[in-house]
């Protein structure tokens, strides 16, 4: 099969090699998916770029643990009717060596999961990641209905299931944003109310959060946890909740006392590690989405396998979309 891949962690175009590597084969209770995308999230370039400084945990790396494609094959305990399957996949590589960089790639098959006809493959390579860290971030608190939820980015790749998931829970969302674009983006999501934060003082975000929920909000979701902890500290409610899932340091401080003496509660979301039925509570979940008509996360770019260097590179400044690569167009043998 073609595959991209690296045996080294660093920048993009020093690691990433495009070649041929043996076809894979499903093991018991697995299924191997023919990819047509595979979507990049931003802790695949972690991973490459070895931030969290755990070096490499397999000797050759496929990169991507989310994308969509066919089943083509199954393993045993895994019946043939599975076959031709339209699915979309997460965790491709979590704890395992090869993801959805590749013309094939092998999982449990509880990961693959049904995509209706009338979604997109590349739609479907975008859901992973985001989507499974947005329900347990919404959840992880506890219920939320008729409760005020804070989203911070309301308009990202989280944010935006974040938004979609607490108001089908139930819940009042309020979402930051920092564009007109953002503001329609986090709307559309879900979000019932969207507050401004660019080129604003920390007073005035505080003072707008404040009048949408002058009792503070219950639950927050947040992206930035170094540089929002002291702003979640001042509009969260006596007893509420903190659930987050990305810092720009690893170690950064908090307002201990301010938030233990409202009884506030920290939660934080590593989307390898949640149990099986949480993640396949939030695939319901998101499947059920798309069945009432949503239609996924905003495309940036999709680029061809052979260019996964350049993919990376522009995935690596945050686009306002997604970027994808199209590894159908890639493997036209057989």
């Amino acid at each position: 099969m073609q595959a991209a891949w690296y045996e080294e962690q660093g920048a993009a175009r020093a690691v990433l090699v495009v070649g041929s590597m043996p076809d894979p084969h499903p093991g018991r209770g697995e299924v191997r998916i023919r990819m047509a995308a595979s979507g990049i999230n931003p802790g695949d370039l972690k991973k490459r770029e070895d931030h969290f400084g755990l070096g490499m945990a397999y000797p050759r790396v496929i990169p991507h643990s989310d994308g969509a494609g066919l089943i083509d094959e199954v393993g045993p305990g895994v019946s043939a009717m599975r076959i031709a399957q339209r699915v979309w996949c997460f965790g491709a590589q979590s704890y395992r060596p090869f993801g959805t960089a590749a013309q094939y790639t092998v999982v449990p098959q509880q990961q693959a999961v049904p995509l209706a006809q009338d979604v997109t493959f590349e739609t479907g390579a975008c859901l992973g990641i985001p989507a499974l860290t947005a329900h347990r971030a919404v959840h992880a608190g506890g219920p939320v209905v008729a409760c005020d939820v804070l989203v911070q980015g309301g308009a990202g790749g989280v944010g935006s299931f974040v938004c979609g998931f607490a108001r089908r829970a139930g819940a009042r969302v309020i979402a930051t944003v920092r564009s007109d674009d953002d503001d329609h983006l986090a709307r559309q999501a879900g979000a019932h109310d969207v507050v401004r934060t660019n080129a604003r003082a920390r007073a005035d975000i505080v003072a707008d959060v404040r009048r949408l929920a002058p009792e503070g909000v219950h639950h927050i979701v947040e992206v930035a946890f170094d540089a929002n902890i002291e702003f979640d500290e001042q509009v969260l409610a006596p007893g509420g909740s903190i659930a987050t899932y990305a810092t720009g340091i690893g170690q950064p401080t908090i307002p201990f006392w301010n938030l233990l003496f409202k009884n506030a509660r920290l939660l934080f979301m590593g989307s390898d590690d949640f149990p099986i039925e949480q993640k396949l509570a939030a695939a319901g979940a998101v499947n059920d989405m798309l069945e009432q008509g949503w239609r996924g996360l905003r495309m940036d770019r999709t680029y061809p396998l052979a260019a996964i260097a350049a993919a990376h590179e522009r995935a690596a400044l945050r686009p306002r979309g997604r970027v994808v690569l199209n590894v159908e167009g890639n493997c036209l043998g057989p």
